[in-house]
């Protein structure tokens, strides 16, 4: 269970060291989708916090490798095929017994983004790529290291946590390209090929109110 601490203001989402963030629960994300360990220039920290308005969400990235991202990235809409690239991301179930029916949300090094909902039905996947979550991303590349962030408003999702509420979800990283691409995963799928669509692996959210 990942606790995610409540804070009483809104951090401006191009602020990525501001002093809310050293509230937050952080957990270190180590292993790929199969459960096998990854190198350490692949792990990836997050940290999620929630406000009266909206969630924040956090991604420190080890970089030991070249970073494969768009040359020319537009950050005005969302991307389309972002998951083709360095990315991270985050799927959302707010109703934990409806797990099938839940939101995507990504961010590249670039501080391109992506927001999706996706269900799955029969084994189908059905993506409303139209979703609009008037999402904020934010980002910025160091030497050996990537920070992004991202804000979504509750009106996303239709709905607003109280404390002690729980959601589900997962969080996800995507690294390199070709044979050697990476797939992390807070909690594994354990699919026989990559694949982060699987509901029944997600973790649970709780919403704390106090650090």
């Amino acid at each position: 269970m990942l606790e995610i601490h409540h804070i009483e203001a809104d951090i401006p989402i191009e602020e990525l060291d501001h002093f809310f963030w050293q509230n937050a629960s952080e957990i270190v994300i180590d292993s790929y989708w199969s459960g096998e360990k990854a190198p350490a220039g692949r792990h990836f920290r997050a940290r999620l916090l929630w406000s009266g308005t909206a969630l924040y969400v956090r991604f420190d990235v080890d970089q030991s490798e070249p970073l494969v991202v768009n040359e020319h990235p537009d950050v005005t809409k969302k991307t389309n095929g972002l998951w083709e690239r360095d990315v991270c991301e985050i799927f959302i179930a707010p109703d934990t017994a409806n797990r099938e029916r839940y939101f995507e949300f990504e961010v590249e090094p670039t501080g391109e983004w992506i927001d999706l909902v996706m269900e799955v039905r029969n084994g189908e996947r059905i993506t409303d790529i139209h979703y609009k979550s008037e999402m904020l991303a934010s980002a910025r590349i160091e030497r050996d290291r990537v920070i992004a962030a991202m804000k979504i408003p509750w009106t996303a999702f239709g709905q607003v946590p109280t404390e002690a509420d729980v959601w589900a979800g997962n969080i996800f990283r995507c690294v390199g390209t070709g044979p050697e691409r990476g797939y992390l995963a807070w909690n594994p799928t354990k699919t026989a090929k990559p694949d982060f669509h699987v509901p029944s692996a997600f973790g649970e959210l709780l919403f704390a109110r106090n650090g």
